[in-house]
C-alpha cells in the first residue's frame, strides 16, 4: 500500500514537473517568436525607411529636372514674347512711317493739283493776249501793207510757228528736268520703303559656345581617366574642348559652326545621359549628325516658307538650310538671303514686277556659299550652276550670277537683287571683315592637311593654333605619321600668313573590335 503511495507521488510529482517544463518550453518558443518578430518588424521598417529614403532622392531628383525643364521652358517663351513684342513695336513704328508718307504725298498732290490750276488759268491768260495781238497785228498788216489778207495770214502763222517752237522746246526741258528730280525723288523713296519694311536684326556669329554643367563635378567626368573622354569627343566632332576654371560652364571652340553645334548637342545629351566614355560618345555624336541634317533640313523649310517661296528642290532646300551655319564677313548668310527676299520683293512690288519671282531670286542669291569652300570658284557663278541643275529658270540663275556684277545683269530683276544684296550688306553693324579672314584662314588650315595621302579628316582648333590631322593607320606608319607632320609644317610656312605659331599633331590609331555572341 505503501508503495502505491508512493508510486502514486511520484506519478503526480511527474506530472508536475513535465507540465512545468512543457510551460517553461512554450513560454521560451514565445518568447524567441516574439523577438525574430521583433527583429523582423525592426528589419522591414529599416527597409522602408531605405525605401522612403530612395524614394525622397528620386522624387528631389526628378524635382530638379522638372524645374530645369520648367526654367528652360519659360525662358524660351519669355524669349519668344520678348521676339514679338520686337517685332509688333518695328510693324508699329513702319505703319506710321507709312501714314507719314502718305499725308506727305497728299500733300504734295494738293500743291501739284493748285499749281496746274495756276498754270491753266496763265495759259487763259495768255491765249486771250495771243488772240488781242493777232487781231492787232491783222489790222496793222492791212492798213501798213497792200498784202492780202491770206498773205498776211500766212507771215503771222510763220511767226507764230516760231515763237510756239521755241516755247515748246523749253517747255520740253522744264518738264524733262521735273520728271528727273520726281524719278529720283521716287527712286529713293522706294528704298527707303523697302528698307523700312524688311528691318531686321544682325547678330554677329561667334566661334565658341558654352554648355552649362549641373556641379563641377561633372567636369572630371568630361574629361574621363587621363583624358580619354575629352580627346574621344575632339576627334569624334572636330572642335575643341574647353575645360577651365569657369564654373559650371565648358566651352567649344571651332570655327566651323556645323562641327560646334554638333559637338554641343552631343555634349548635353551626354552630360543628361550621365554615361559618359568613349564608345558612348561615338555613339551620340554619330546620333546627333543625324539629328543635324535634320535640323539643316528644317531651317532650309523655315526659310523658304518665311519668303513665300515654294516649289524649292529638296537639294536646294538643305543647302538654305547649311546656310544658318554659314556667315559672311559676320553676317549670318541664311538670314541675310531672307533680307534680301523681302527688300527685292517689295522694290518689284513698288515697280509692278512680279515680287514671287523676285523674292525666289533674292532668298537664292547666296546659295552659293553653302559649298563655296567645297567647290573651286565664286559663290556666285557657283549658286547660278547649282540653281540651274536644280531646274530653276533662266531668270533666277541669270540673276544669281549677276548679283555681284562678275556677268552683265540681263534684266530688271539682276538689278534689284544687287541693289537688294548692298542694302542688306550696308547696314551698320551687319558685317565683320575680320571674322570672315580669320574663317577663311583657318579653312586654308585645314585644306592644306587634307592634300597629303593617307589623311582622312583634319580639324583646326585652339584658333587656328593648332591643326589635328588624323591619319588612315594602313596606309601611314609610325614613322610615316613624322614625316607628314614635318611635311604639313613646311606646306603651312610656305603657303599662309599667321601669327604665332600652328602646332602640327599628327594622330595614329588603331583598333580592333570582336563581338562575344
Amino acid at each position: 500500500m505503501l508503495n502505491i503511495i508512493i508510486y502514486i507521488a511520484i506519478a503526480l510529482a511527474a506530472l508536475s514537473l513535465g507540465y512545468i517544463f512543457r510551460r517553461y518550453i512554450a513560454e521560451r518558443k514565445i518568447q524567441d517568436a516574439e523577438a525574430k518578430a521583433k527583429h523582423i518588424l525592426e528589419q522591414a521598417q529599416k527597409e522602408a525607411q531605405d525605401k522612403r529614403r530612395e524614394a525622397e532622392l528620386e522624387s528631389k531628383d526628378l524635382l530638379y529636372r522638372m524645374r530645369q525643364d520648367f526654367e528652360r521652358s519659360t525662358q524660351e517663351r519669355r524669349q519668344e514674347i520678348t521676339n514679338l513684342e520686337k517685332r509688333l513695336t518695328q510693324k508699329e513704328e513702319n505703319i506710321d512711317r507709312r501714314l507719314d508718307l502718305l499725308e506727305k504725298k497728299e500733300k504734295e498732290f494738293e500743291l501739284r493739283q493748285e499749281g496746274l490750276k495756276k498754270q491753266e488759268e496763265t495759259l487763259k491768260v495768255k491765249d486771250a493776249q495771243l488772240q488781242a495781238l493777232i487781231a492787232e497785228e491783222k489790222e496793222r498788216l492791212q492798213k501798213i501793207s497792200s498784202l492780202s489778207a491770206e498773205e498776211a495770214k500766212q507771215i503771222l502763222l510763220s511767226r507764230l510757228n516760231e515763237e510756239l517752237n521755241t516755247e515748246k522746246a523749253v517747255f520740253i526741258k522744264r518738264q524733262e528736268e521735273e520728271l528727273r528730280s520726281i524719278s529720283d525723288k521716287k527712286a529713293r523713296e522706294i528704298i527707303s520703303l523697302s528698307i523700312q519694311r524688311c528691318a531686321a536684326e544682325q547678330a554677329v556669329e561667334s566661334t565658341i559656345s558654352v554648355v552649362n554643367l549641373p556641379n563641377d563635378e561633372m567636369k572630371g567626368r568630361v574629361i574621363g581617366r587621363e583624358g580619354r573622354n575629352i580627346r574621344a569627343l575632339e576627334m569624334a566632332t572636330g572642335v575643341d574642348v574647353i575645360i577651365d576654371d569657369t564654373p559650371g560652364a565648358v566651352t567649344l571652340s571651332c570655327f566651323d559652326t556645323v562641327r560646334r553645334e554638333i559637338a554641343r548637342l552631343s555634349l548635353e545629351k551626354l552630360i543628361s545621359d550621365g554615361r559618359i566614355h568613349p564608345g558612348r560618345i561615338e555613339e551620340i555624336v554619330d546620333k546627333a549628325k543625324k539629328e543635324m541634317e535634320d535640323k539643316i533640313r528644317e531651317e532650309g523649310e523655315r526659310a523658304a516658307f518665311d519668303s513665300g517661296v515654294n516649289g524649292l528642290h529638296p537639294e536646294l532646300i538643305k543647302l538654305l538650310g547649311r546656310l544658318k551655319y554659314r556667315t559672311s564677313f559676320g553676317q549670318n548668310a541664311l538670314q541675310h538671303s531672307k533680307e534680301v527676299s523681302f527688300l527685292i520683293g517689295v522694290t518689284a512690288s513698288e515697280l509692278g514686277l512680279d515680287f514671287k519671282l523676285a523674292r525666289r531670286i533674292g532668298l537664292l542669291h547666296d546659295i552659293g556659299k553653302a559649298v563655296d569652300h567645297q567647290i573651286e570658284g565664286t559663290h556666285a557663278k557657283i549658286g547660278a550652276d547649282l540653281a540651274k541643275k536644280y531646274g530653276e529658270n533662266q531668270e533666277v540663275v541669270g540673276s544669281i550670277e549677276a548679283h555681284h556684277e562678275e556677268a552683265e545683269p540681263k534684266s530688271l530683276y539682276a538689278v534689284l537683287a544687287i541693289a537688294a544684296d548692298a542694302i542688306s550688306a550696308s547696314r551698320p553693324g551687319a558685317r565683320r571683315e575680320t571674322l570672315e579672314t580669320y574663317i577663311k584662314r583657318l579653312d586654308k588650315l585645314e585644306s592644306i592637311a587634307n592634300l597629303f595621302k593617307g589623311v582622312e579628316k583634319s580639324y583646326a582648333i585652339q584658333a587656328g593654333r593648332e591643326i589635328r590631322v588624323i591619319v588612315q593607320p594602313e596606309k601611314i606608319s609610325d614613322s610615316d605619321a613624322i614625316n607628314l607632320a614635318r611635311d604639313i609644317r613646311k606646306k603651312i610656312e610656305e603657303g599662309m600668313e599667321y601669327p604665332g605659331q600652328i602646332k602640327v599633331n599628327v594622330i595614329r590609331e588603331t583598333r580592333a573590335i570582336e563581338y562575344a555572341k
